[in-house]
Protein backbone atom coordinates (compact mmCIF):
# COMPACT_ATOMS: atom_id res chain seq x y z
CA UNK A 1 0.00 0.00 0.00
CA UNK A 2 1.09 3.88 -0.70
CA UNK A 3 2.84 5.10 1.86
CA UNK A 4 1.51 8.69 0.97
CA UNK A 5 0.12 11.12 3.27
CA UNK A 6 -3.74 10.66 4.31
CA UNK A 7 -6.66 12.51 2.06
CA UNK A 8 -9.95 13.50 4.57
CA UNK A 9 -13.33 13.55 2.25
CA UNK A 10 -16.26 15.06 2.88
CA UNK A 11 -19.13 14.91 0.65
CA UNK A 12 -18.31 18.28 -1.75
CA UNK A 13 -14.83 17.33 -2.25
CA UNK A 14 -16.23 13.43 -2.97
CA UNK A 15 -18.59 14.70 -5.43
CA UNK A 16 -15.64 16.96 -7.16
CA UNK A 17 -13.09 14.01 -7.26
CA UNK A 18 -16.22 11.63 -8.55
CA UNK A 19 -16.14 14.09 -11.22
CA UNK A 20 -12.77 14.42 -12.17
CA UNK A 21 -12.48 10.76 -12.21
CA UNK A 22 -15.57 10.66 -14.91
CA UNK A 23 -18.11 9.07 -12.65
CA UNK A 24 -20.86 11.34 -12.97
CA UNK A 25 -24.14 8.85 -13.38
CA UNK A 26 -26.67 9.31 -10.68
CA UNK A 27 -27.04 5.92 -9.50
CA UNK A 28 -22.80 5.99 -9.40
CA UNK A 29 -22.51 8.90 -7.16
CA UNK A 30 -25.25 7.33 -5.11
CA UNK A 31 -23.06 3.88 -4.92
CA UNK A 32 -20.02 6.49 -3.58
CA UNK A 33 -21.90 8.86 -0.76
CA UNK A 34 -23.05 5.57 0.29
CA UNK A 35 -20.16 3.49 0.46
CA UNK A 36 -18.44 7.01 2.34
CA UNK A 37 -21.11 7.04 4.78
CA UNK A 38 -21.42 3.52 6.14
CA UNK A 39 -17.60 4.06 6.58
CA UNK A 40 -17.65 7.01 8.11
CA UNK A 41 -20.40 6.06 10.49
CA UNK A 42 -18.99 2.74 11.29
CA UNK A 43 -21.47 0.42 9.66
CA UNK A 44 -18.88 -0.49 7.22
CA UNK A 45 -16.03 -1.12 9.77
CA UNK A 46 -12.40 -2.62 8.87
CA UNK A 47 -12.84 -5.88 7.34
CA UNK A 48 -15.86 -5.58 6.19
CA UNK A 49 -16.90 -7.17 2.56
CA UNK A 50 -18.89 -4.92 0.28
CA UNK A 51 -21.79 -6.61 -1.76
CA UNK A 52 -20.63 -7.96 -4.88
CA UNK A 53 -20.31 -5.37 -8.21
CA UNK A 54 -23.71 -7.06 -9.72
CA UNK A 55 -25.41 -6.55 -6.06
CA UNK A 56 -23.87 -2.86 -6.34
CA UNK A 57 -25.07 -2.12 -9.80
CA UNK A 58 -28.40 -3.49 -9.02
CA UNK A 59 -29.08 -1.58 -6.16
CA UNK A 60 -27.94 1.54 -7.17
CA UNK A 61 -29.35 1.27 -10.92
CA UNK A 62 -25.41 1.82 -11.83
CA UNK A 63 -23.72 -0.17 -15.08
CA UNK A 64 -21.40 -2.94 -13.84
CA UNK A 65 -18.52 -0.26 -15.47
CA UNK A 66 -19.23 2.52 -13.30
CA UNK A 67 -19.66 0.53 -10.27
CA UNK A 68 -16.00 -0.39 -11.16
CA UNK A 69 -14.68 3.18 -11.55
CA UNK A 70 -16.35 3.92 -8.09
CA UNK A 71 -14.43 1.14 -6.49
CA UNK A 72 -11.34 1.90 -7.79
CA UNK A 73 -11.60 5.59 -6.44
CA UNK A 74 -12.20 3.90 -3.38
CA UNK A 75 -9.18 1.68 -3.62
CA UNK A 76 -7.03 4.54 -5.41
CA UNK A 77 -8.22 6.51 -1.64
CA UNK A 78 -6.86 3.52 0.20
CA UNK A 79 -10.08 2.90 1.84
CA UNK A 80 -10.50 -0.13 -0.17
CA UNK A 81 -8.46 -3.19 -0.18
CA UNK A 82 -9.73 -5.96 -3.29
CA UNK A 83 -9.08 -9.58 -3.08
CA UNK A 84 -9.18 -11.80 -6.39
CA UNK A 85 -11.38 -14.23 -5.61
CA UNK A 86 -12.40 -13.25 -2.20
CA UNK A 87 -14.33 -9.94 -2.52
CA UNK A 88 -13.64 -5.64 -1.87
CA UNK A 89 -12.78 -5.32 1.54
CA UNK A 90 -13.32 -2.09 3.88
CA UNK A 91 -9.14 -1.10 4.41
CA UNK A 92 -7.66 -0.77 8.28
CA UNK A 93 -6.78 2.89 6.77
CA UNK A 94 -11.05 4.21 6.12
CA UNK A 95 -12.08 5.42 8.72
CA UNK A 96 -9.64 8.06 9.27
CA UNK A 97 -9.83 8.54 5.69
CA UNK A 98 -13.16 9.80 6.09
CA UNK A 99 -12.70 11.46 9.45
CA UNK A 100 -10.38 14.29 9.98
CA UNK A 101 -8.16 13.23 12.71
CA UNK A 102 -8.41 16.40 14.66
CA UNK A 103 -8.72 16.88 18.60
CA UNK A 104 -12.57 18.18 17.72
CA UNK A 105 -13.03 14.99 16.29
CA UNK A 106 -12.46 12.67 18.57
CA UNK A 107 -14.19 14.48 20.89
CA UNK A 108 -17.40 15.44 19.21
CA UNK A 109 -17.89 11.97 17.42
CA UNK A 110 -17.69 9.70 20.69
CA UNK A 111 -20.01 12.41 22.49
CA UNK A 112 -22.20 11.84 19.94
CA UNK A 113 -22.79 8.69 19.79
CA UNK A 114 -23.31 8.15 23.52
CA UNK A 115 -25.53 10.91 23.42
CA UNK A 116 -27.88 9.32 21.05
CA UNK A 117 -27.72 6.34 23.28
CA UNK A 118 -29.85 8.86 25.53
CA UNK A 119 -32.11 10.46 23.07
CA UNK A 120 -35.42 8.87 22.37
CA UNK A 121 -37.40 8.92 19.55
CA UNK A 122 -39.87 11.75 21.15
CA UNK A 123 -37.34 14.01 22.37
CA UNK A 124 -35.52 13.45 19.19
CA UNK A 125 -39.07 14.90 17.00
CA UNK A 126 -39.30 17.84 19.52
CA UNK A 127 -36.11 18.74 18.75
CA UNK A 128 -36.10 18.82 15.24
CA UNK A 129 -39.72 20.95 15.25
CA UNK A 130 -37.73 23.63 17.50
CA UNK A 131 -34.54 23.26 14.85
CA UNK A 132 -34.74 22.46 11.38
CA UNK A 133 -37.50 25.09 10.48
CA UNK A 134 -34.67 27.62 11.48
CA UNK A 135 -32.44 26.44 8.92
CA UNK A 136 -34.65 27.88 5.90
CA UNK A 137 -33.47 31.12 5.91
CA UNK A 138 -30.08 29.90 5.75
CA UNK A 139 -30.79 27.56 3.25
CA UNK A 140 -32.68 30.52 0.96
CA UNK A 141 -29.64 32.62 1.36
CA UNK A 142 -26.80 30.48 1.18
CA UNK A 143 -27.56 27.05 -1.02
CA UNK A 144 -26.19 26.73 -4.02
CA UNK A 145 -26.98 24.40 -7.36
CA UNK A 146 -24.84 21.59 -5.69
CA UNK A 147 -27.25 21.74 -2.74
CA UNK A 148 -30.08 21.40 -4.46
CA UNK A 149 -28.87 18.73 -6.85
CA UNK A 150 -27.69 16.55 -3.50
CA UNK A 151 -31.68 17.62 -2.52
CA UNK A 152 -33.15 16.14 -6.09
CA UNK A 153 -30.58 12.31 -5.69
CA UNK A 154 -32.49 12.20 -2.37
CA UNK A 155 -35.47 12.74 -3.68
CA UNK A 156 -35.28 10.10 -6.41
CA UNK A 157 -33.80 7.69 -4.50
CA UNK A 158 -35.88 7.84 -1.64
CA UNK A 159 -38.99 7.76 -4.27
CA UNK A 160 -37.36 4.56 -5.74
CA UNK A 161 -35.84 2.96 -2.62
CA UNK A 162 -37.84 -0.71 -2.41
CA UNK A 163 -37.76 -1.00 1.03
CA UNK A 164 -38.70 0.85 4.62
CA UNK A 165 -34.93 0.88 5.37
CA UNK A 166 -33.74 2.45 1.82
CA UNK A 167 -36.30 4.96 2.06
CA UNK A 168 -35.40 6.06 5.88
CA UNK A 169 -31.42 6.29 4.57
CA UNK A 170 -32.39 8.33 2.17
CA UNK A 171 -34.86 10.76 4.01
CA UNK A 172 -32.90 10.96 6.33
CA UNK A 173 -29.88 11.97 3.30
CA UNK A 174 -32.45 14.84 2.15
CA UNK A 175 -32.39 16.45 5.44
CA UNK A 176 -28.96 16.10 5.62
CA UNK A 177 -28.81 17.73 2.47
CA UNK A 178 -30.88 20.55 4.03
CA UNK A 179 -28.40 21.19 6.95
CA UNK A 180 -25.32 21.02 4.54
CA UNK A 181 -26.74 23.81 2.27
CA UNK A 182 -27.09 26.43 5.42
CA UNK A 183 -23.69 26.21 4.83
CA UNK A 184 -23.35 26.37 8.52
CA UNK A 185 -21.36 23.93 10.72
CA UNK A 186 -23.99 23.78 14.04
CA UNK A 187 -26.68 22.62 11.73
CA UNK A 188 -24.47 20.09 10.24
CA UNK A 189 -23.56 18.93 13.39
CA UNK A 190 -26.88 18.60 14.65
CA UNK A 191 -28.39 16.90 11.71
CA UNK A 192 -25.36 14.30 12.13
CA UNK A 193 -26.16 14.15 15.46
CA UNK A 194 -30.33 13.25 13.95
CA UNK A 195 -28.94 10.59 11.93
CA UNK A 196 -27.42 9.31 14.53
CA UNK A 197 -30.23 8.53 16.75
CA UNK A 198 -32.13 7.95 13.36
CA UNK A 199 -30.30 4.36 13.64
CA UNK A 200 -31.64 3.42 16.68
CA UNK A 201 -33.66 0.07 16.88
CA UNK A 202 -36.86 2.15 18.46
CA UNK A 203 -36.96 4.56 15.77
CA UNK A 204 -36.87 1.76 13.26
CA UNK A 205 -39.46 -0.03 14.90
CA UNK A 206 -41.87 3.13 15.22
CA UNK A 207 -41.25 3.37 11.81
CA UNK A 208 -42.04 0.46 10.40
CA UNK A 209 -45.00 0.39 12.10
CA UNK A 210 -46.07 3.58 10.98
CA UNK A 211 -45.00 3.85 7.31
CA UNK A 212 -48.02 2.74 5.21
CA UNK A 213 -47.95 3.07 1.78
CA UNK A 214 -50.51 6.59 1.78
CA UNK A 215 -48.09 7.74 4.38
CA UNK A 216 -44.67 7.59 2.35
CA UNK A 217 -46.54 8.74 -1.13
CA UNK A 218 -47.38 11.77 1.49
CA UNK A 219 -44.04 12.26 2.77
CA UNK A 220 -42.97 12.04 -0.81
CA UNK A 221 -44.96 14.64 -2.10
CA UNK A 222 -44.39 17.20 1.28
CA UNK A 223 -40.36 16.79 0.35
CA UNK A 224 -40.96 17.86 -3.41
CA UNK A 225 -42.94 20.70 -1.66
CA UNK A 226 -40.50 21.91 0.79
CA UNK A 227 -37.71 21.60 -1.99
CA UNK A 228 -39.48 23.48 -4.53
CA UNK A 229 -40.10 26.34 -2.42
CA UNK A 230 -36.47 26.52 -1.86
CA UNK A 231 -35.50 26.45 -4.75
CA UNK A 232 -37.63 29.02 -5.70
CA UNK A 233 -35.91 30.47 -2.04
CA UNK A 234 -39.60 31.23 -0.66
CA UNK A 235 -38.85 31.62 2.80
CA UNK A 236 -42.04 31.94 4.44
CA UNK A 237 -43.61 29.19 2.14
CA UNK A 238 -40.91 26.58 2.82
CA UNK A 239 -40.93 26.97 6.82
CA UNK A 240 -44.45 26.13 6.89
CA UNK A 241 -44.61 23.40 4.75
CA UNK A 242 -41.14 21.65 6.56
CA UNK A 243 -42.60 22.82 9.82
CA UNK A 244 -46.17 20.91 8.57
CA UNK A 245 -44.19 17.63 7.42
CA UNK A 246 -42.66 17.31 10.81
CA UNK A 247 -45.58 17.95 12.73
CA UNK A 248 -47.17 15.14 10.48
CA UNK A 249 -44.03 13.00 10.76
CA UNK A 250 -44.23 13.01 14.81
CA UNK A 251 -48.33 12.73 14.85
CA UNK A 252 -47.73 9.20 12.87
CA UNK A 253 -45.17 8.42 14.44
CA UNK A 254 -46.48 8.75 18.26
CA UNK A 255 -50.33 9.62 17.85
CA UNK A 256 -52.16 12.54 18.90
CA UNK A 257 -51.73 13.33 22.31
Amino acid sequence: MSDRPMRTIDDRNLRDALAESGIRSDGARALARHVQAEIASGRFPPGYRLPTERELSECFSASRGAVRRVLGHFKSLGAITQVVGSGTFVSERAAELFTPPTAEASVVSPSAGSMAGQVSPAQLMEARLLIEPQMVSLIVRFATAADFERMDDCLAQSEAATSIEAFEHWDGALHQAFAEATHNSFFLRILELTNVVREEGEWGRLKRISLTPERRERYETQHRAIVAALRDRDQEMARVLLEEHLVEVKRNLFGRS
